[in-house]
């Protein structure tokens, strides 16, 4: 398995452990690249690190902002890797293992909840900014608000009237604005 398969598993886990907004391999200010980020709820993040070999996830340890905890992302951390390739008692204080059987993602040890600091929070926050900035470089002539209004310019389109199954912009619901819930 390669890594770029192990983050593609990585993402679809991320999903189907209900995050609505998931980003892979981008670039953070603290240096930090996540393999796989997402968010839940209330802000909640959960970060992915991808590791297909013992001396990768060694070299790991080394970085910045896992010699200090508190630079780094995800209140949420997680490990995936290859079935075997780690103990549970090797992870980082707090640290979850997601192990890759086959096509599956076992759960090995679930992670601490709250292991982003105020300055993670701050980082997610660039990387997100960041993110959405790319995006309106890339809609251009565009602006981010515009693209994001298309549903007006549907409705315009169709007399008024949005197609069935489209719910106005309106009543969409927002998790990510309600208040943190026990998770």
């Amino acid at each position: 398995m390669t890594h770029a398969q192990l983050v593609q598993k990585a993402v679809a886990w991320l999903r189907s452990y209900r995050c609505g907004v998931v980003l892979s391999e981008q670039a953070c200010l603290s240096g930090e690249m996540p393999d796989a980020i997402g968010w839940k709820r209330a802000c909640h993040s959960v970060l992915v690190e991808c590791k297909i070999s013992r001396a990768d996830f060694l070299a790991d340890r080394d970085k910045p902002f896992r010699q200090k905890q508190e630079l780094g992302l995800g209140c949420e951390r997680f490990y995936l890797t290859p079935a075997a390739m780690l103990r549970p008692e090797e992870l980082p204080v707090g640290w979850g293992l997601l192990e890759c059987h086959n096509r599956k993602i076992k759960l090995l040890r679930p992670s601490a909840k709250n292991l982003r600091a105020t300055t993670g929070f701050r980082y997610e926050m660039n990387l997100l900014l960041a993110s959405l900035r790319r995006v309106e470089i890339r809609i251009e002539p565009q602006n981010l608000t515009e693209f994001l209004k298309w549903k007006n310019r549907l409705a315009e389109y169709n007399q008024g009237v949005l197609p069935e199954g489209i719910v106005p912009a309106q009543e969409e619901p927002n998790f990510f604005l309600e208040s943190e819930a026990p998770i």
